[in-house]
């Protein structure tokens, strides 16, 4: 069964749950739909009526000055039909607040914010075991997830490839500051099970990684057919080639419900201190017990951080990835203010263009 021919679904399974249904006006005429993909201007929608096509007003897209505030993949939108000349066809007329997003800064100078799912319960952090193993790139994926709102799950693909797993595992256990950890093969089907444990019905999982770790695969498994297509990576570099070029929604057929998404080249942050805490509780907690206050965790005397390192239980790695991330997201502070203050001076000269307009009593 493909997901063309699936049947007729009830609000629930497709993740609908009390914070979409307080959105509601008492009267709202409005059908709710779930954002399946989007291709190019046209949005496919899951909903009870079954799957639709909906497209934005031009004024909206017009009128939006971030591409985040525009419909995403497991966005919720409220939609009307056309008219009777195509019945699936629909006009979305408003997108819903969202309980959680996983989100980057766009690849690129703009500074904008790109949403790559939304309303999501857990993030599956996927990482192949072979020669693309890389915990530095799983710690800015982590910290992207806890910033999200939405629970991390890191999956340690290809176990079939590796000859020195208990040392991988454990270099990631030393970051991965609570988030469980699975070991899968998901060439033959191995561990993939346990994944689904995260994913009952009504709730939404995103896999996300980098291209070549196995996440169709992994999908396809969750899903019982191959509904992605899959490649094999490139033996030199153990690069994948970009099977999947879009992010897709999927309802699994014993489960909730699962983002495929392409692999990430760039995952530059778009996150807060507070995802800092919460991706290095580890460090933050050691240096609270810092004899100063002010610690730089360099050679001042009674550095908690410095006798953590000397102990083995901190190494010179996680110090120097905590202090990267600082820097850059005081860096991202820095431009997401300056933004800020450019669109409060554009909205003061509209403002002024506005009132210049109005008529006076003499006219």
């Amino acid at each position: 069964m493909n997901q063309d021919t699936q049947p007729k679904t009830t609000l629930k399974k497709l993740g609908w749950r009390k914070f979409f249904q307080q959105q509601l006006e008492p009267d709202c005429q409005l059908i709710p739909a779930r954002v399946i993909r989007q291709d190019l201007d046209r949005y496919h929608l899951f909903s009870e009526k079954g799957q639709l096509v909906g497209t934005l007003p031009g004024r909206t897209r017009i009128e939006t000055e971030s591409r985040a505030d525009l419909p995403t993949v497991g966005d919720w939108v409220l939609v009307a039909p056309v008219g009777n000349a195509d019945p699936d066809q629909f006009v979305i007329q408003k997108t819903l607040l969202r309980s959680s997003k996983f989100s980057r800064k766009e690849a690129g100078d703009r500074f904008d914010e790109q949403i790559i799912a939304a309303n999501i319960d857990a993030v599956f952090i996927v990482t192949g075991l072979d020669d693309n193993f890389s915990p530095s790139r799983i710690e800015r994926y982590l910290l992207l997830a806890w910033n999200s709102g939405a629970s991390p799950v890191i999956v340690l693909n290809k176990a079939d490839l590796c000859d020195d797993l208990d040392e991988k595992t454990e270099q990631i256990r030393a970051i991965a500051t609570g988030a469980p950890i699975h070991v899968v093969s998901a060439l033959n089907n191995s561990g993939i099970e346990k994944l689904k444990a995260y994913i009952p019905e009504g709730t939404t999982a995103a896999v996300l990684g980098s291209s070549g770790v196995g996440k169709s695969t992994i999908i396809n498994h969750f899903l019982g057919y191959d509904h992605f297509k899959t490649g094999n990576v490139r033996d030199f570099d153990s690069r994948g080639r970009h099977t999947t070029t879009h992010r897709e929604l999927c309802i699994m057929q014993d489960g909730g419900l699962v983002i495929d998404t392409p692999g990430m080249r760039e995952i530059q942050l778009w996150a807060d201190e507070d995802a800092l805490t919460s991706s290095f509780e580890d460090v933050e907690s050691i240096a609270s017990t810092c004899r100063f206050n002010d610690c730089k965790h360099q050679s001042e005397p009674g550095c908690a951080i410095r006798a953590a390192i000397d102990s083995g239980e901190l190494s010179d790695e996680r110090i120097d990835s905590y202090r990267k991330f600082q820097r850059e997201l005081a860096h991202f502070a820095e431009k997401f203010n300056a933004s800020l203050r450019s669109e409060k001076k554009n909205d003061r000269k509209k403002f002024a263009k506005m009132t210049r307009k109005r008529p006076t009593k003499r006219d």
